[in-house]
Order: C-alpha cells, then structure tokens, then sequence
C-alpha cells in the first residue's frame, strides 16, 4: 500500500504501472496481482485503509473516552493536524483518484459507499455519546457525522494549501459549535 502510495504520488494514477508499484514494494508483478485484480482495486484498498485508520481514531475520540468536551476538541485537533502536516501523499492520491474517478460510474459507487460507511458508523458513535451524556437521541446523527466528515476533509485540504488559514484549534471548535447547534435544535440546549 504505502508503495502503491509513493509511486502514485510521484507518477499521477494513469502513469503508475502495476510494474512500478510491484517494483517498489520489492514484488513481483504476479504477487500484486495475487492480491488484488486490477490497479483500481489497489487503489481503491489502499484509499480505504488508510480512511478506516483516520475513521478509526476519529471514533475514538468522539466515544467518549476523553474525559470533557474539551479533551474530545483537542483530539479531534490533534488528528487534523496529524493527517494534514503527516500525510502529504494523501491529498494528492485522493485528488487524483476523484478525478480518475469522476468518468467511472463503479468507481463513483465505490467511493459514495465507503463514505456512507464511514458516515455511519460515525453517526453511531455520536448516537452513543449522546445517550451515555444524557443529550437528545433524536437528533439528525446522519447529517451531522456527513458535515464532520466533509469538514475534515476539507480542513486537511486547506490546511496544505494554506496552514495559516486553519489553526491548530480550528477542527474541534468548529466540531463543537456544530454540536451546541444540534443540541439546540432538539431543544435540549448544549
């Protein structure tokens, strides 16, 4: 995966060959595809893996493990700025495959399935942490993890771009202010 990762950062999807990727892992071409039918397939697993470990920490943190609303800010912080200022293949590969993606109906579906995924099993997570703090059940869980999640990603974008834009304390302030605002909506109060 991180192979597949560098090569594609360096040579764009279309140019990287299965050849390049298998080369800079140290395996053959018949290995890769041992494991995976096609470069799409790669990508795509290489995309979700490293989603699933950001989604996975996201999580936690909004579990509730931390010990105040103020600890959950920070973590949440913490991680942004760990994937923008750490991961600097990510964005580019996520472009590219966006791209690369966009003329491709299967791919399209792919990728709208791996976000309601994640959307979902986020939305649980807040669902949960709603119940063991006492705070309404009934609110719109869906859009509010389909919101953090964009946020994310986008925040990381910009943070590339740009880092003075976003601060350190930017993701898990406004996390916040999108909480307070549910809260109220249900009429429960923050």
């Amino acid at each position: 995966m991180d192979a597949a990762a560098r090569v594609v950062a360096r040579k764009g999807f279309a140019g990287a060959s299965i050849d390049d990727i298998a080369g800079e892992a140290g395996f053959t071409t018949g290995a890769l595809y041992a494991n995976f039918a096609s470069k799409d397939e790669l990508f795509v697993e290489m995309l979700s893996s490293r989603g699933r470990d950001r989604l996975a920490e996201s999580t936690d943190i909004v579990s509730g493990h931390a010990q105040s609303v103020e600890d959950t800010k920070a973590g949440l912080n913490k991680l942004l700025s760990n994937v923008a200022d750490g991961d600097a293949d990510l964005a580019p590969l996520q472009a590219e495959f966006w791209v690369y993606a966009a003329g491709r109906p299967d791919l399209q579906g792919h990728l709208a399935a791996q976000f309601r995924s994640n959307r979902d099993s986020l939305s649980t997570t807040l669902a949960r942490r709603a119940a063991t703090r006492g705070q309404p059940e009934d609110a719109p869980f869906d859009d509010v993890a389909t919101v953090l999640l964009a946020l994310f990603q986008g925040l990381v974008q910009l943070r590339r771009t740009d880092p003075d834009l976003v601060s350190e304390d930017l993701y898990g302030t406004a996390a916040g202010w999108l909480m307070t605002g549910m809260n109220r909506q249900a009429g429960h109060g923050t």
